[in-house]
C-alpha cells in the first residue's frame, strides 16, 4: 500500500525532493486560502506582541501540507523547528528531553500527534497550557514532584485522525486548522512552479493533464510529474505535452480520475461481489486482503470525495458515478441508484 504511486503518504525518493519543491514562506504557499488568510493574521499578531505564536492544530487527509506549513510557521516566526511525530515520543523522558531543549518562542511539531501514548499526553497538557514541565523524582513514600518552568514556545500538531484526538489534547490548542484537498487550478499552480525548479518545460494542456489526476493532492502531484518527466526524457523529446502526459500516466496504470488499481479492485469487488453494497467494512476488508483502517484511511477518503462510494449505516455502497466511470453497467435494482452526488472540481 505504502508504495503505490498515487499514495499520498511519505516515500522515500519524496524525502529526497519533497525539500527543494517545498515553498520557504507564507507568500510561496498556494492552496488553503482560508486556512493561509487566517495563519497570515495570528502570525501578524503574535509578532507585533512579540510573543511566541499560540498552539496550532491541522487536521486533514496526508500530502496536503501541513508539514510545510508547520515549517513556515517557524520561518515567518524567526524562530527554530524541532520536528517529531507521536509514534517516536514513547516514554515521558522523550517528551521531557524535548521539551527542555526547547527555547523561547521555538516551534515543535508533532506529526501523528493522535498516536501520542496516554502517559506521554497527560505529561504534555501542562507544558502546553503552564509552561511547565512536572517531574517525579525518587520512588515509593519518598518520591517528590517538581515542577520545571518552561520558555514559552509553539506546538503545532497535525493529524490526519481529528477525531482521534481526546477532547483534552484537542481543547489545548489555541487554533484548529482544516486543510482541504485542492482543486485543480491551485494544483496547476503547484505544478508549474515545481516544473520550474526542476527544469522540466511543460506546457498548460500537460500541467492540465497530471493536475486532474492528482488526487487533489500535492504530493501526488510532484511526485506524478517527477514520473511523467522520466517518461518524456526517454519516449519523447522531454518536454511535457498533454499527449505525453496521457501516455506515461497510462503506463502508469493511473486513469483520468487519479484512480489505479487497487482503488479500482475495492470498487469492483463491491460492484461484484457485493451487488453494488451495502458491505460492511471488515467484510470489505476481508475481501480484499487490506487492513479495515488502511480502507478507512486511505482509500475511501478520495474515493468519498469524488462521490465513488458513500457511507450508510449499513455499510459502503458503490453510486452511481462509479459504475459510470468505470463502464459497468448500472443494475437498476441495486442500491447505488437511491445515491447521486458530484465530482471533485
Amino acid at each position: 500500500m505504502a508504495d503505490r504511486l498515487i499514495s499520498p503518504q511519505v516515500h522515500d525518493e519524496d524525502i529526497l525532493t519533497e525539500g527543494s519543491l517545498r515553498p520557504r514562506r507564507l507568500a510561496e504557499y498556494i492552496g488553503q486560502d482560508k486556512v493561509k488568510s487566517n495563519l497570515e493574521i495570528l502570525l501578524a499578531a503574535a509578532r507585533r506582541r512579540g510573543e511566541a505564536v499560540d498552539h496550532v492544530l491541522m487536521y486533514g487527509p496526508p500530502g496536503l501540507g501541513k508539514t510545510t506549513l508547520a515549517n513556515i510557521i517557524a520561518a515567518e516566526m524567526g524562530v527554530n523547528i524541532k520536528t517529531t511525530s507521536g509514534p517516536a515520543i514513547e516514554h515521558a523522558g522523550d517528551l521531557a528531553s524535548i521539551l527542555t531543549s526547547l527555547q523561547a518562542g521555538d516551534v515543535l511539531f508533532i506529526d501523528e500527534i493522535h498516536r501520542l501514548s496516554r502517559a506521554v499526553e497527560e505529561r504534555l497538557y501542562a507544558a502546553m497550557e503552564d509552561f511547565a514541565l512536572d517531574l517525579i523524582i525518587g520512588k515509593g513514600p519518598s518520591a517528590r514532584n517538581l515542577r520545571l518552568a518552561l520558555p514559552r514556545f509553539t506546538i503545532v500538531g497535525a493529524t490526519t485522525r481529528i477525531g482521534a484526538l481526546t477532547a483534552p489534547l484537542r481543547d489545548r490548542f489555541g487554533v484548529i486548522y482544516r486543510l482541504d484537498y485542492y482543486d485543480i487550478a491551485a494544483l496547476k499552480q503547484i505544478l508549474r512552479r515545481s516544473a520550474q525548479i526542476l527544469k522540466v518545460p511543460m506546457d498548460d494542456a500537460g500541467t492540465q493533464e497530471i493536475a486532474r489526476r492528482s488526487r487533489g493532492t500535492p504530493r501526488i502531484a510532484n511526485r506524478l510529474l517527477r514520473r511523467v518527466r522520466d517518461f518524456a526524457q526517454v519516449r519523447a523529446d522531454g518536454r511535457i505535452t498533454q499527449q505525453v502526459a496521457r501516455d506515461a500516466l497510462a503506463a502508469l496504470e493511473i486513469d483520468e480520475a487519479g484512480l489505479d488499481n487497487m482503488d479500482r479492485q475495492l470498487l469492483l469487488t463491491i460492484i461484484q461481489k457485493f451487488d453494488g453494497g451495502p458491505v460492511g467494512l471488515d467484510t470489505l476488508a476481508a475481501s480484499i486482503s487490506e487492513e479495515a483502517e488502511t480502507i478507512e484511511d486511505v482509500y475511501e477518503p478520495y474515493l468519498l470525495q469524488l462521490g465513488f462510494i458513500a457511507r450508510t449505516p449499513r455499510g459502503r455502497v458503490v453510486t452511481r458515478l462509479a459504475y459510470e466511470h468505470l463502464h459497468v453497467p448500472l443494475n437498476p435494482e441495486g442500491p447505488a441508484t437511491l445515491w447521486s452526488g458530484g465530482s471533485l472540481s
